[in-house]
């Protein structure tokens, strides 16, 4: 069960922000905020965009689509396995009835 809510300061590109977050989540939030950090630094030192709003969407942007590639990709193994075991009780129910 997550605690009381409290204030959580982050970094992004220099500029703070005060984030409510509830205790449990803390360092989540903390480790979130670090990644979209290094996203808008990278972004930002490619020297292609310079204005911030377009940085944060474009980092946006690419963790968004981390975030998709991740959930295809394992909800791809998942559907393998279920396919595998159809086609496993397809050959034991065919032998059966042989």
């Amino acid at each position: 069960m997550s605690k009381a809510a409290g204030a959580v300061t982050v970094t992004i590109m220099g500029k703070e922000y005060k984030i409510a977050c509830c205790e449990d989540e803390k360092e989540g939030l903390l480790n979130s905020a670090r990644e979209l950090d290094k996203q808008m630094r990278e972004i930002r030192d490619s020297g292609k965009v310079t204005s911030p709003d377009r940085i944060a969407v474009l980092a946006a942007l690419n963790l968004t689509h981390e975030i998709k590639q991740m959930q295809s990709m394992m909800a791809s193994p998942a559907q393998g396995v279920v396919d595998k075991l159809q086609q496993l009780r397809l050959k034991i129910e065919k032998t059966l009835n042989d």
